[in-house]
């Protein structure tokens, strides 16, 4: 945008005409000192203002807008004033030029945040910098070197003007104060700020809403009356609402327009109450898509006379963007489900996403193939069903509000994604911010939350996981940055600190990662340890922790450490780590995958492996994988049961270059091209693996950073692997942007490559026939442990301290950002087959027999009559929802999704149900059909079936000894 030379003159009129605004007439007013006096930024024609004698030059000036960070933006955000222009007759001139609007009122602007106006003479000298909004006084914006930033404004701080301007208006220097009125580009400011006499007649709050998006008297100056309904004294709103007198509850004498509008009035929003019947008069604006009326002090006046109360709204929040349109600014008692979905604010600004109805807001490529018409859908459906549940505050609680207590959190009722929320109390609903809020009728805090707070949350902790069944398990748990090389042991490092200036967890500046010191170092740890020991799989699959060779010691330094904290805790050497192989890749990232194992469970096979394709994880972590045999009763290995893991973390979605891997938009973000070529790599990787096993049994565990339906799983699929969170169970691993999907996978290979060279070498036929065909087989149950991506981010060990709130626990919740995913293998019952004579867990043969049975004899051996596979007799695949499923599946429980958040991305802007569970079921049967229970005995024939009995019963016997056995065995080891 080109800017006029001189626009109080015909120029001038083109911008003046551009955003419908008159001329102000009157004599001129010298400006002794040049300096900005107005700065327009919510218009449709930006502009900053100049004021000064007239016939000032301002040839060769540079005017422009830094925004938040302190830096022009683009080369459009400044602009040079041509040669000729000169301050007309009115003592201003205003000059065009895009402003960024990343504004914020009162002290959340904290000198850091918020866009900010600039003037520099033809010589290079700095005249004015002010910053809207913030506080006056206060600490302003810092310039910061930039591409486009003038030199003149770097370091220089810009002097917080406290005004903030609703749609249509600007912000303007009235004397020594800035305030907020419309605009007069060209004019200086008058005392009256603009001011139009007040009009004689009363304009219900209806007509000033309007049936439309928008109020159809925007920029006019009205009357109306109203009872206020909510006021916030504090916090930043800096008004109340009001609303007709008598309207609301289950009659709407106006349908389609709002009865309730918002006034913006810091100057007389203390002096009234709610309750009170006022008149007010202002000019009527939109402020961030939200219907407002500013008001000044002497513009607000108490009546005396009665008015009918206003009753709230009681219905369920409607979805249409047109119904809630009507309702904007009115008082509402939300009724119906109502399911968190987002909780990752919380702890910053005291927001609460909720989704109507049940379940969570899904991310699109978990459910639906990326770019598809059905992800659209379901995003637009998203979209929908938002809707924040505020504090009626603006503030930060990790920075400028510290010492006030955090609303909604507390250590006893957490608020998680996927619980319930029941409002008790009634709310007014507002917009701002593009999005639909519930605003409490006054500020809520920590401390006053008793009175104010208007809704309670169910509470849906599972404090184990649920039971997998299997004689041994298997999980994938990301332990976010484990470094036990702290960052105050490397030179360089910067930290993010507690609101006391101590030092919690690494900002940047080295190759640390994690806690800043051994402190906070002690309470990660804690959380993790205590999360590990309770998820108690016999093999857990690690991902981010410290890659100790990094900093010139063992590479396994870091996970000796994590180990030995982990048989502390245990009290007894539970716990080893899979140490590194000989051969590691040269070029290596900082954080690494690794594997843990519980002695008494299972045996290692062989070396770890690490897959070194230097050509597709050049920026990602390597595979590991490492081969186990289970033990049996008597701790001796069954290497006829040998199954392979391998362990890994595919690039993020963050960041990415190079062909392919654009963020093309669908959804899969950055660098999809490089995980489907790590997805190749890992699939011929897994096959090297399993050959040199000499197994079937294959799993793929970690953090694919792809959702269920992306591209680089299709890869996985395709090479025979089946995910077996999304396929049993009904939650996910991770919450991004209050969209839930699981980033976290453990896949099974289903599909055989005939008898194992280990089973042929071992001449043990007769048990290979006992035992599962295939990985997906093995599998007896799963369960994604909702412990960590759930939970608010407040409650982590990064934010210890940073709110008066004391958050920090020492338990496994919110030990990470990625919750873990566990899977039960092998069928203790049976020790392979699946044959039990009752008919197993399911009514018609379950467990894989039916009555007159024999070792899988049945079709529909390996699956449980609810879908389940392998229950064992003691009810580990839970009794009302199959192999694996939590006791709150299906309630809600969250699930979870995103990528590439950073645990210290405070403020960036989540599960319903699994949507194919059908074609699930159907799956699993039929691969439990196809298995046929791996039974060689025939399923018909009177010739065999009294031998078949008889075995089989000498098989439930044997079966049920070592099972008696190896359960008193475990649950020794467990106290």
């Amino acid at each position: 945008m080109k800017a006029s030379t001189t626009l109080a003159s015909a120029a001038a009129l083109g911008l003046v005409a551009g955003i419908g605004i008159a001329l102000p007439s009157g004599p001129a007013i010298a400006a002794t000192t040049p300096h900005i006096s107005e700065i327009g930024y919510t218009l449709e024609t930006d502009f900053i203002e100049i004021a000064a004698d007239p016939g000032t030059d301002l040839s060769g000036w540079t005017i422009g807008s830094v925004t938040r960070g302190g830096s022009v933006q683009a080369a459009e955000n400044a602009t040079v004033v041509p040669d000729g222009t000169t301050v007309g007759d009115s003592g201003a001139v205003a000059i065009e030029v895009p402003i960024t609007n990343s504004v914020k009122s009162g002290s959340a602007a904290d000198g850091d945040y918020g866009s900010s106006a600039f003037a520099i003479d033809e010589t290079g000298t700095l005249i004015s910098f002010d910053q809207i909004g913030g506080v006056p006084d206060g600490k302003g914006v810092t310039g910061k070197a930039g591409k486009y930033t003038p030199n003149p404004v770097v370091d220089q701080e810009a002097a917080p003007t406290g005004a903030v301007a609703s749609g249509g208006q600007s912000i303007q220097l009235v004397g020594d104060t800035w305030t907020a009125a419309a605009p007069t580009p060209n004019a200086l400011p008058g005392d009256d700020g603009g001011s139009t006499p007040d009009p004689e007649d009363v304009t219900p709050i209806a007509d000033i809403q309007g049936t439309g998006e928008e109020s159809p008297l925007q920029g006019q100056t009205v009357k109306t009356r109203g009872v206020v309904t909510a006021a916030y004294p504090t916090g930043g709103l800096g008004g109340y609402y009001i609303q007709t007198a008598g309207t609301g509850g289950a009659e709407d004498a106006t349908p389609g327009a709002s009865d309730g509008v918002f006034v913006y009035s810091p100057d007389t929003v203390k002096d009234i109450s709610i309750g009170d019947y006022l008149e007010v008069t202002g000019t009527v604006s939109e402020r961030y898509g939200q219907t407002q009326m500013s008001v000044a002090e002497s513009r607000a006046t108490v009546l005396d006379e009665p008015a009918e109360a206003v009753k709230p709204v009681e219905d369920e929040f409607p979805t249409d963007a047109a119904a809630r349109e009507a309702l904007e600014g009115m008082l509402l008692q939300p009724t119906g489900d109502l399911t968190v979905a987002d909780n990752y604010s919380t702890n910053t600004f005291g927001e609460v996403v909720l989704a109507t109805g049940k379940g969570v807001l899904r991310q699109p490529t978990d459910v639906a193939r990326p770019g598809s018409d059905e992800a659209k859908a379901i995003e637009k459906e998203n979209l929908a069903r938002e809707v924040v549940l505020d504090d009626g505050a603006t503030v930060d609680y990790l920075k400028d509000d510290t010492d006030v207590p955090l609303p909604y959190l507390s250590t006893d009722a957490p608020v998680r994604v996927g619980a319930a929320a029941t409002f008790t109390s009634p709310v007014v609903l507002g917009f701002d911010f593009k999005k639909w809020r519930f605003q409490p009728t006054t500020r809520l805090t920590g401390d006053n939350a008793e009175a104010v707070q208007p809704a309670t949350f169910s509470d849906t902790r599972q404090a184990t996981p649920a039971e997998v069944g299997g004689q041994v398990s298997i999980a994938a748990f990301n332990v976010l940055n484990y470094f036990t090389t702290t960052g105050d042991q490397v030179p360089g490092c910067t930290f993010y600190s507690d609101r006391e200036g101590n030092p919690i967890t690494v900002r940047g500046g080295c190759d640390a990662r994690g806690a800043a010191n051994a402190e906070s170092l002690k309470r990660q740890e804690t959380k993790i340890v205590t999360a590990i020991n309770e998820l108690d799989a016999s093999v857990v699959s690690l991902m981010e922790i410290e890659n100790s060779a990094k900093f010139g010691k063992d590479r396994d330094s870091a996970l000796k450490t994590l180990v030995t904290r982990l048989n502390e805790a245990a009290g007894s050497q539970k716990w080893a780590f899979v140490p590194s192989p000989a051969k590691v890749p040269a070029d290596e990232d900082v954080i690494r995958t690794a594997q843990i194992y519980q002695t008494a469970e299972v045996v290692p096979q062989g070396e770890s492996v690490i897959l070194d394709d230097e050509d597709a994880f050049s920026n990602a972590r390597e595979p590991l994988a490492q081969a186990y045999a289970p033990k049996d009763a008597a701790g001796a290995a069954e290497t006829e049961k040998t199954f392979v893991t391998v362990s890994n973390h595919f690039k993020s979605k963050g960041s990415g270059q190079g062909p392919g891997n654009e963020d093309t938009g669908d959804g899969q973000g950055f660098s999809n091209a490089d995980r489907i070529k790590q997805a190749k790599s890992l699939v011929a990787f897994a096959g090297e693996q399993q050959k040199a096993a000499g197994s079937n049994y294959v799993y793929l565990l970690g953090d694919f950073n792809s959702y269920t339906q992306e591209d680089p799983m299709q890869v996985l699929y395709e090479a025979g692997y089946r995910d077996l969170g999304s396929e049993k169970t009904d939650k996910s691993t991770y919450v991004f942007k209050g969209r839930t999907g699981s980033l976290d996978h453990v896949l099974a290979l289903d599909a055989s490559g005939g008898q194992s060279a280990g089973q042929q070498k071992a001449g043990q036929q007769k048990a290979q026939a006992e035992l599962p065909t295939t990985a997906y087989d093995a599998v007896t149950g799963a369960d994604i442990w909702s412990i960590n991506s759930v939970e608010p981010l407040a409650f982590e060990y990064s934010r210890f301290n940073y709110n008066v709130s004391d958050l920090y626990s020492p338990d496994q919740f919110r030990a990470s950002d990625h919750d873990p995913v566990l899977v039960g293998l092998f069928d203790e019952e049976n020790d392979g087959g699946g044959d039990d004579a009752d008919g197993g867990a399911g009514a018609d043969g379950g467990a894989g027999a039916t009555a007159d049975g024999g070792a899988g004899a049945t079709a529909d051996a390996g699956a449980s009559a609810d879908g389940g596979n392998g229950s064992s007799a003691d009810g580990g695949a839970g009794a009302d929802g199959g192999s694996g499923a939590s006791a709150d599946a299906g309630s809600g429980a969250a699930a979870d999704g995103g990528d590439g958040a950073s645990a210290d991305a405070d403020g960036a802007d989540q599960k319903a149900s699994a949507g194919s569970d059908g074609a699930r079921d159907n799956a699993d049967a039929t691969s439990a059909s196809e298995a046929g229970g791996s039974g060689n005995l025939p399923r018909t024939g009177s010739e065999l079936a009294l031998p078949v009995s008889i075995a089989a019963g000498l098989l439930l016997v044997g079966a049920a000894s070592v099972a008696i056995a190896r359960r008193r065995r475990q649950e020794g080891a467990k106290h």
